[in-house]
């Protein structure tokens, strides 16, 4: 090895630390002037309904149509088994074609669940 070669260790990890450091203290440092803006107090003499972030309404508003001890089937087991057709939606098609005017049921059932998707997450709203 040539004397002007430095060794991955200890030379180049020491070196990778030392930036690793360096960038860790300027985001404390940044954090520290500008820190995060959290918005107002909170106000425990008004109701508060929490509601999920906009990609979870769908399963919120089934966990409203299935209450209780029913709440695990619409919430976990019913999804479950329409994530379970999306992926077997390529092996019932029995056609051949790529082209989706080809795969008629497939686009039908893509759609309805899109769709249902959609209205769920609109009703949830309500």
């Amino acid at each position: 090895m040539d004397k002007n070669q430095k060794k991955f260790y200890p030379d180049y990890l020491f070196e990778i630390l030392l930036v690793c450091l360096f960038a860790l203290e300027g985001v404390l440092i940044i954090s520290y002037i500008f820190p995060p803006v959290t918005g107002s107090p909170v106000d425990f003499s008004r109701n508060f309904l929490p509601r999920p972030e906009w990609y979870f309404l769908a399963l919120y508003q089934m966990f409203k149509y299935f209450p209780g001890p029913l709440a695990f089937l619409g919430v976990a087991v019913i999804p479950a088994a329409i994530l379970f057709l999306i992926f077997a939606l390529p092996f019932l098609e029995k056609t051949h074609s790529r082209r989706l005017r080809d795969r008629k049921f497939s686009a039908l059932v893509a759609a309805v669940l899109l769709v249902s998707a959609v209205v769920l997450t609109v009703l949830s709203y309500f």
